[in-house]
């Protein structure tokens, strides 16, 4: 319940503007429309949701493992 009050919150404070999230949750960035995964400090892989998820690399499986997909 917690989690879903702050993720509409943040999801209206973000409306028509550039928005720097930084997140471990993917919850909080699934609707973003440009995601930059980053590993040991660097860019591995970018895309949105639904992009990131059918390349089957790093944020597929981090998606796995948080979703249980």
């Amino acid at each position: 319940e917690s989690e879903t009050l702050v993720q509409t919150a943040l999801e209206e404070l973000m409306k028509h503007r550039t928005t720097l999230v930084i997140a471990h949750r993917l919850a909080t960035v699934l609707s973003c429309d440009r995601i930059l995964v980053m590993e040991h400090g660097r860019i591995v892989e970018q895309g949105t949701h639904a992009s990131l998820v059918a390349a089957n690399g790093l944020y597929a499986r981090l998606a796995r493992l948080q979703f249980g997909v």
